[in-house]
C-alpha cells in the first residue's frame, strides 16, 4: 500500500516512509485474523493503544 501510493525522491525517503508504514501496521492497525489485535499485541502482549491514527 505504501509503495504503490507514493513516488519517493530518494532511497532514504523511501526507507523512512516504509519504516513508518511498517510501524503503523505492527503497532496501530488491528487485523481481523488476529481477533482485532495488532501484530505487536498478538506477539508481545502489548496493551491496546488509546487512539489509532488513520
Amino acid at each position: 500500500e505504501e509503495v504503490c501510493l507514493r513516488a519517493y525522491a530518494s532511497v532514504s525517503e523511501a526507507r523512512a516512509g516504509i519504516g513508518r508504514y511498517l510501524t503503523f501496521c505492527n503497532r496501530g492497525r488491528p487485523h481481523s485474523s488476529l481477533d482485532g489485535k495488532t501484530p505487536d499485541q498478538a506477539c508481545f502482549n502489548q496493551p491496546m493503544p488509546e487512539a489509532v491514527a488513520a
